[in-house]
């Protein structure tokens, strides 16, 4: 693995949302100097261990200059199509251009991928199995865990500023970042549920969310097939997960707020019994210097059902 970065040594775009972020998280808690547990290994690849944290053990490097970083997966990443790639380009409304990714210490990378030089090896707490990697142009070899590529975001180790980051048009990724639990599944924090009043007047339901553009009011989709959003179906649109009761703002009734588990055992939160969906093409518009997200989404089909927006009226 390369040698760890300081702050200075990453892309402006990095920088600046590390370090909101990192306001946001020490005041709720959510930077810990965790020890990682990584097993006595040998062998040249990369160690992915298990540390704890405010959401339970979760998986971060274990071996190298890298050793305690906290790693990320993105949502958009799905197979051999990567929503986190390694294209630069210039972002509106952020200083000079930059990448998804790239390999460890790439200065215009916002999310460096966590790299091997052989088989990487499972640390305590880890599965074997569930680990592998995936060779990436201008990547090298990614390690993966179960089927994930593993990303890094933080600028030191026991940190976690990565966590619940919406992508889906401002950076144009795609996706939402999550820690990455001991079995291969997201670890989500407990949203709160708002609404939202679009330009077109209608006000939705919507969650709090961490963006581009800073906390924003993102709408929220329901699935008119009800038939449940996976595979492919998930990728655009990632369902709202939790590791709890959803919080309410905005005179929402907090009875009509609930979850139900998915087959990886995620918690997808519901609102009047309907599962919650974001939808990773969201694109927000600027209108008077200010970023606003207009819901379009709303109508479009996926998975065998439409997706529409929920009524807050």
């Amino acid at each position: 693995m390369r040698t760890a970065p300081d702050l200075a040594g990453v892309s402006v775009l990095r920088r600046l949302r590390g370090v909101a972020s990192v306001a946001v998280l020490w005041a709720v808690g959510l930077l810990v100097p965790g020890t990682a547990q990584a097993a006595s290994t040998s062998g040249t690849g990369t160690v992915i261990a298990t540390a704890p944290s405010p959401f339970g053990k979760i998986l971060v490097v274990g071996s190298g200059q890298y050793a305690g970083y906290t790693v990320y997966f993105i949502t958009s990443d799905a197979g051999q199509n990567f929503g986190c790639t390694t294209t630069v380009q210039s972002l509106p409304g952020f200083p000079g251009p930059g990448s998804c990714t790239g390999p460890e210490g790439d200065q215009t990378a916002e999310w460096p991928a966590v790299t091997t030089t052989g088989q990487p090896i499972a640390g305590k707490g880890v599965h074997q199995s569930l680990l592998g990697s995936v060779s990436r142009p201008g990547v090298g070899d990614q390690v993966t865990y179960g089927g994930h590529p593993l990303y890094l975001f933080d600028s030191g180790p026991g940190q976690i500023t990565g966590e619940g980051w919406d992508e889906p048009g401002l950076p144009p990724w795609h996706g939402i970042w999550y820690l990455v639990s001991p079995k291969g599944t997201a670890t989500a924090w407990t949203p709160m549920l708002t609404t939202t009043t679009l330009p077109s007047g209608k006000r939705v339901l919507a969650v709090s969310m961490l963006t581009g553009g800073g906390w924003q009011a993102v709408p929220v989709y329901r699935d008119t097939a009800k038939n449940g959003c996976t595979g492919s179906c998930a990728v655009t649109w990632p369902p709202l997960l939790t590791s709890g009761t959803p919080g309410v703002s905005a005179l929402l009734k907090a009875g009509a707020v609930g979850t139900h588990r998915l087959a990886g055992g995620e918690l997808q939160v519901t609102f009047n019994g309907h599962p919650l969906y974001l939808y990773g093409y969201e694109t927000p518009v600027t209108s008077g210097g200010k970023v606003v997200i207009v819901g379009n989404g709303n109508h479009k089909k996926g998975g065998g059902g439409t997706f529409d927006l929920v009524s807050a009226a």
